[in-house]
């Protein structure tokens, strides 16, 4: 006996993908289409989660963090020396 299906209709709620939509302007593409070409990615949806997890593994790496660390210590006391931010 052969289940009918109709359409429109999931029938593997366990299986379901988890997707969002992202918009990106025309230098945000630009960048992007660059990006690809640095990792050697054609394909735009594998490129953003191969650069997501480079973004990832940077932002978690010690070295990267105390990097970041000096640096918005350094934009905390501009902002309580009253200093305009750079361009």
């Amino acid at each position: 006996m052969v289940l009918e299906k109709e359409p429109f209709v999931k029938y593997n709620l366990e299986d379901a993908i988890d997707t969002f939509t992202i918009r990106l302007n025309k230098m945000e593409r630009a960048r992007f289409e660059d990006d690809k070409k640095i990792i050697e990615q054609s394909k735009d949806s594998t490129a953003m989660k191969q650069l997501a997890l480079i973004g990832s593994i940077v932002l978690r790496d010690d070295l990267m963090r105390s990097l970041f660390g000096v640096v918005f210590e350094n934009k905390r006391k501009n902002a309580r020396l009253g200093i305009v931010d750079f361009e």
